[in-house]
């Protein structure tokens, strides 16, 4: 069953930018990666997913409900991300935390604390004060303190360093577990390979490819035959890169990682 539906969403602001004819699904418990370079359209996307943005053609739903007519009861057990987060910057991080657990009418600070712990967060500073890294923190931690069912996700690590890259990836394979519903749209392809169920590529507002990881990487395959000076070397050969040897040559398959397949549909030197 469909949690995040999207079906035919049109935004056209001018000039070839924002998204056209968009349609995508994201099944209950399924963790979606939502690929596209800065301008293709993923957070025009999750804009209208959180009700910021009316269509202007099509429709979005979350769980049955429309985007922008029940905005405010989807935002309720909804866990976002922003690309670009704003706060109120004269707050503390505490200030900020206890705001959002009134907001969210949370008696039990427990997950809060969890976050908290895991992601090293000092929240006492000036939010002002604090560093790109301490406030996508801070942001994650205010995301997921209610254990949100449904997770949309616009950058999520943008600012941490590769320590709390992996420890965000394995919160995203603990939710996974769950049966926690995610749009994970992010540049990191190491998060999406390692925890995205289906892959949607965009490129100037247009949906090119849905797929799995290894759906992509079968499709993207590359072949080789290499030719050796007798079949003892060529044998030698094939066990060292598990080839097929057929007398002094031998096949050797090749797979693509991610963002060599990314950089196919974008014209980057792998498709020259």
């Amino acid at each position: 069953m469909s949690v995040i539906s999207i079906n035919h969403l049109t935004r056209d602001y001018g000039s070839g930018k924002g998204i056209f004819d968009l349609s995508i699904s994201v099944d209950s418990g399924e963790v979606f990666g939502f690929l596209g370079p800065n301008g293709a359209g993923k957070t025009t996307t999750i804009r209208h997913l959180m009700g910021f943005i009316k269509p202007q053609k099509g429709s979005c739903e979350i769980d049955g409900k429309s985007c922008w007519e029940k905005r405010d009861k989807i935002q309720e057990r909804l866990g976002y991300i922003p690309g670009e987060i704003s706060f109120f910057d004269d707050m503390t991080g505490k200030e900020f935390l206890k705001f959002n657990l009134e907001y969210r009418n949370l008696k039990d600070d427990s997950r809060m604390k969890e976050m908290v712990e895991r992601f090293e967060l000092d929240p006492k500073g000036k939010i002002k004060k604090m560093s790109k890294g301490t406030k996508q923190k801070l942001g994650i931690v205010a995301a997921f303190m209610n254990n949100p069912d449904i997770i949309i996700l616009d950058e999520p690590t943008s600012g941490l360093d590769p320590l709390m890259q992996n420890r965000f990836i394995e919160l995203i394979e603990e939710e996974k577990k769950k049966n926690k519903t995610i749009l994970l749209s992010s540049h990191m392809f190491e998060e999406v390979e390692r925890t995205c169920n289906r892959i949607g590529i965009i490129r100037n507002g247009k949906l090119v490819t849905v797929d799995s990881v290894e759906t992509l990487r079968n499709r993207h395959m590359r072949t080789y035959t290499v030719q050796l000076e007798n079949t003892e070397a060529a044998q030698s050969f094939a066990n060292d890169f598990d080839g097929i040897c057929n007398g002094n040559q031998v096949k050797v398959v090749a797979r693509q990682g991610l963002e060599s397949i990314f950089m196919n549909y974008y014209g980057g030197k792998d498709n020259d």
